[in-house]
């Protein structure tokens, strides 16, 4: 009777060719450093326009322990990741990307934290090989969501996780649109624990993680965690009504006893330009918020599965 849990890894794909034939032999040699555990490999194609579905085809003819799961079109990164936990059966999951910037090798110290009682265990990044741009970008992403979204969220961000069965379970019966799964695996609440890592620098291919999709991301994490956006509105607002009430004030009193003349054309349109630029900005917020639920209520699923090699 086999006794070994089983360990299931997700890798969302989209446009890994190049990454793909050094990332199947690292993955794999998982199994010599972890030979107490069975393992299965979820690889999800995100609608990829290369050969990274074929390649991995070819894989799964040699190693049944891959399942391949092609979606009908590039639905995203989180979308990918949901498939994929949909399919994976194992006693703990783990999530990582095909581009081996994370190294495979830390899941058998994640395992270890698991094993000890931890639900949740993230690799979080203390050090980023990457550009300027780049960092500033994610460092001020996790300062606003540590600060105005999810509180105690990791300061380095994390995309590289193992989570147990039952996370996994939450996770297919939320089935929310427009999310980023590891905030929701942080908002969970499970008991977690954090292994440090420095995220080296892509040696293989493109990244396809556009800054367009960054603000995405961006957008739905606070629309999702945080309603920071609609206080913010508020907050503006109230203040807006009242200098404009104490200026109201200020000019009907100037006018009564002719202290002072009343402004000319400039202030007016300067003051009816910015309040139009708060009021559109405004509205451009509460649009976000709209077309979310919107979205939510046409109950349309958050990918379409085209093909499973399981």
């Amino acid at each position: 009777m086999n006794t070994k849990k089983l360990f299931s890894i997700v890798i969302p794909i989209y446009y890994n060719e190049l990454n793909i034939p050094h990332t199947l032999p690292r993955l794999k040699n998982l199994q010599s450093i972890l030979p107490e555990y069975e393992m299965e490999f979820i690889f999800v194609d995100d609608g990829s326009g290369d050969r990274s579905f074929e390649l991995l085809i070819s894989a799964r003819e040699d190693d049944p322990r891959i399942k391949v799961v092609k979606l009908s079109k590039n639905f995203g990164s989180m979308s990918a990741i949901q498939a994929g936990l949909k399919y994976a059966s194992g006693d703990c999951v783990g999530i990582i990307s095909a581009d081996l910037q994370d190294p495979p090798e830390l899941f058998e110290q994640m395992i270890g934290h698991w094993e000890s009682g931890k639900k949740v265990v993230m690799a979080t990044r203390e050090e980023r090989e990457e550009t300027l741009g780049q960092k500033i970008f994610s460092n001020s992403y996790y300062l606003l969501m540590r600060r105005f979204a999810i509180k105690d969220y990791p300061t380095g961000g994390f995309d590289f996780v193992l989570v147990d069965r039952q996370v996994v379970q939450e996770l297919n019966q939320i089935r929310e649109k427009n999310t980023n799964i590891m905030s929701l695996i942080y908002w969970l609440g499970y008991p977690q624990s954090t292994i440090s890592y420095v995220r080296l620098e892509r040696k293989l291919g493109k990244s396809r993680w556009t800054f367009s999709k960054k603000i995405k991301l961006f957008v739905d994490s606070f629309v999702s965690f945080s309603y920071a956006p609609i206080r913010l509105m508020s907050t503006i607002g109230m203040i807006t009504a009242i200098i404009s009430f104490i200026y109201g004030l200020f000019v009907v009193f100037n006018a009564i006893f002719g202290n002072a003349p009343l402004q000319g054309w400039t202030t007016i349109i300067a003051l009816i330009s910015f309040l139009l630029g708060v009021i559109m900005v405004m509205l451009g917020i509460i649009g976000e918020y709209l077309w979310r639920i919107l979205d939510e209520s046409r109950k349309r699923p958050a990918y379409i599965v085209d093909e499973v090699h399981n």
